[in-house]
């Protein structure tokens, strides 16, 4: 038998086989999040992960991607690249998809690619039997991303998990205590955390330079003809044999047929927050961790569907964000209108405008003699996701803190669901980041 760390390929057949009867063996750690919803009461207790499989400095990293179809297709080409130009040693040796001709196309994409067999599953927990994975990437819908992320860090793997991190704030404070209860690497992919201004931003912040930070704004708007998130539908693929409908539906518990909510689950309310946490998360996340004034304590969310009236999420929405330390988010979000609003934080004694690729210090005019007004340069290079992807690479070689770690995310999705709660029902939202739990104002 061949070791997988002295290949560049996954392990032979035989041990391949002997992944599925593993499967057995973490149906009991799986077990803990088989839940029928994805609300913390039923996510069960903080489970203890298996051991982390040793990775050597000089073997590749051995990845498997859960959901390969739709955003996964983006990830596993630009892992495949990374290997190819040698900008990080990874291989990816195993998929899962609930849907065959996803699956089937992502197995034979990368078998050609990477020059070995390359296996698939229709259920995850199987992958994550594997005893030869060291880290998954979770691209799933977001209902899932907080069960998969638990489910991976029980069988020992490190985890990068899309955005947004999932609907609902509770389940995401209950994924964080998870993380910190083990020794694993999670990365959410939140793509412009990497992005060099912001981080001189919050050099600025703390050394106080422009004084008390007030209020930031960013926005992530873009436009289109016929409307948002219109994913082909592929015929054919329907309950049965293509596509295992019950697991896609999964905690949510299943629901009735329908392939437009399958193909493009973005536009409905139930399955997503649409533009808050499908768009917003890049610009907003990078901003909160930037001026560092603690948790959202209060949001607020108003928004209309003023142009695709099909949609059932919002296609305009504009959102308020106050935090504990007396600083004040404004986010604006579109797909009808793609001007935005100019990325800048306000502080009593200067500004920092972010919309280029360096920092800009501008000083307000009571303070031109005490703020000296500056540009500091920044090294904004590549692309951003993949830039993301090789720092978690980094961190899971070295066990380093990661550019996107959970912390971050999770005030972010205070202000998404707090948000959407509020564009719904029309009503502000509070945080107690004490109890972690939220109510109406």
């Amino acid at each position: 038998m061949t070791n997988a760390s002295e290949s560049e390929g996954p392990l032979s057949s035989s041990t391949r086989r002997g992944f599925l009867g593993a499967a057995a063996a973490l149906t009991g750690v799986a077990a803990i999040t088989s839940c029928k919803t994805t609300r913390v009461h039923s996510l069960g207790p903080i489970p203890r992960g298996r051991p982390r499989v040793p990775l050597a400095a000089d073997e590749p990293i051995r990845m498997g991607i859960i959901g390969p179809g739709g955003m996964g297709t983006g990830h596993l080409e630009g892992i495949v690249a990374a290997d190819k130009s040698q900008r990080e040693r990874v291989k990816v040796v195993a998929v899962a998809e609930v849907c065959k001709p996803r699956l089937d196309r992502a197995t034979k994409r990368l078998t050609l690619a990477q020059g070995f067999e390359v296996d698939g599953y229709r259920d995850y927990r199987e992958l994550l039997a594997r005893n030869d994975l060291h880290c998954v990437l979770i691209a799933t819908p977001e209902h899932w991303h907080v069960p998969m992320a638990i489910d991976a860090i029980a069988a020992g793997k490190d985890v990068y998990v899309e955005k947004p991190l999932c609907m609902h704030v509770e389940d995401a404070l209950h994924l964080k205590r998870v993380v910190e209860a083990n020794d694993s690497i999670l990365q959410v992919g939140t793509q412009y955390m990497t992005f060099q201004r912001y981080r001189e931003a919050r050099k600025l912040i703390a050394d106080g330079v422009i004084g008390h930070p007030t209020l930031s704004q960013t926005s992530y708007c873009r436009n289109s003809t016929d409307g948002e998130w219109l994913y082909e539908i592929e015929k054919g693929v329907e309950p049965g044999p293509m596509l295992d409908w019950k697991a896609w539906c999964g905690p949510e518990g299943e629901q009735p047929w329908d392939t437009n909510v399958y193909h493009r689950w973005r536009r409905f309310r139930k399955w997503s927050t649409g533009i808050v946490g499908d768009l917003l998360p890049h610009w907003m996340t990078p901003m909160i961790w930037a001026v560092d004034a603690g948790w959202p304590v209060r949001v607020t969310g108003t928004g209309g569907h003023y142009v695709f009236k099909d949609m059932e999420n919002h296609d305009q929405v504009f959102l308020t964000a106050q935090f504990e330390k007396e600083h004040t988010l404004v986010v604006a979000g579109s797909v009808c209108n793609d001007t935005g609003l100019e990325v800048l934080i306000r502080g009593h004694k200067a500004n920092l405008l972010l919309g280029g690729n360096n920092c800009v210090v501008q000083p307000q005019q009571e303070f031109v003699n005490d703020v000296d007004a500056r540009e500091v340069q920044c090294l904004e290079g590549g692309d951003s996701q993949d830039n993301l992807r090789l720092d978690f690479f980094r961190s899971v070689r070295t066990r380093q803190p990661n550019a996107s770690p959970i912390e971050w995310a999770c005030k972010a999705m205070v202000v998404i669901d707090l948000a959407t709660r509020s564009l719904w029902d029309g009503a502000a939202w509070e945080f107690d980041p004490k109890t972690g739990t939220a109510h109406k104002a």
